[in-house]
């Protein structure tokens, strides 16, 4: 339903993987060749931590229902400031209305969240699941996404004191009320979680087969295999970023994150866990 992207590392002007890399996040939502929309183009988010913010600083939103091809204010934030952990979103609205309210990523204090994929069914669940939203969480969903109700869920569920345990709480609800309709394949999707200090990128649908999730090779060993690729130095040896789909061609750039897996990008590099696999 959307392609998003999430970068941490050293601060980066966000338009340098925004608008400016090969296959950008401006070129996917023209041209979205791995995703199930080849076009999105209903509103646009991004969200950034300040460079020099700590873990517990909030990010700053700028949202827009207009396509993010056609929205200079985007090319104007993104070439004037530097972020070391920014996320981006396209949209393809596939019920929900086209507002600003609806656009990801979503934020709550210090934290931010944003889904590429749909809860299958939602009518059928929204009353269900937003009930089990914390009553004083409740008012601060604005929109009317099943993404914005998940991230709510997970805060409900401890998402600030364990991001894994409460996202793996928060899809096993959005499963057994679905299971409770009749929904056979409730969950679908990719998700970016971060606190400003930690991303956490989980792929995972109830039918095994979910939305397209990749990763970038550690800067250090693109330099060994690419000596001579002057676009690697527009990034610090820190520099990690994770997609909806590769933002190059250059062979070995990106790794694909596997089926029921999240991926933790941090100063150490990149982590992979299990997430919902069988047996959990």
């Amino acid at each position: 339903m959307c392609r998003w992207l999430a970068y941490s590392g050293e601060a980066l002007k966000p338009a340098v993987l925004i608008l400016d890399a090969q296959h950008s996040l401006v070129a996917q939502s023209l041209n979205s060749p791995l995703g199930a929309e080849t076009v999105n183009g209903d509103g646009f988010g991004f969200g950034w931590y300040p460079e020099g913010s700590t873990a517990a600083s909030t990010p700053a939103l700028f949202h827009s229902t207009e396509p993010a091809w056609n929205d200079e204010n985007l090319r104007e934030l993104t070439n004037s400031i530097a972020s070391p952990l920014f996320f981006g979103h396209v949209r393809a609205a596939g019920g929900p209305p086209i507002q600003q309210t609806n656009c990801h990523p979503f934020r709550y204090e210090n934290w931010m969240f944003m889904h590429n994929g749909f809860l299958d069914g939602f009518t059928a669940m929204k009353r269900d699941l937003t009930f089990s939203v914390d009553d004083s969480l409740y008012p601060l969903i604005y929109g009317t996404t099943d993404s914005e109700v998940l991230f709510y869920l997970a805060l409900t569920l401890g998402l600030q004191d364990d991001p894994i345990g409460a996202m793996t709480k928060a899809v096993k609800r959005v499963e057994e009320v679905g299971e409770s309709k009749g929904i056979r394949f409730p969950m679908q999707g990719t998700m970016a979680l971060s606190d400003g200090a930690t991303i956490w990128a989980f792929r995972y649908s109830t039918s095994r087969r979910s939305r397209s999730l990749y990763h970038s090779v550690a800067i250090p060993e693109l330099r060994e295999m690419y000596p001579d690729a002057a676009r690697l130095d527009a990034f610090g040896d820190k520099a990690k970023v994770v997609v909806s789909e590769p933002l190059t061609d250059i062979p070995g750039a990106f790794i694909e994150v596997s089926e029921s897996t999240v991926a933790i990008l941090n100063d150490d590099g990149y982590h992979h866990e299990p997430f919902l696999s069988d047996g959990d």
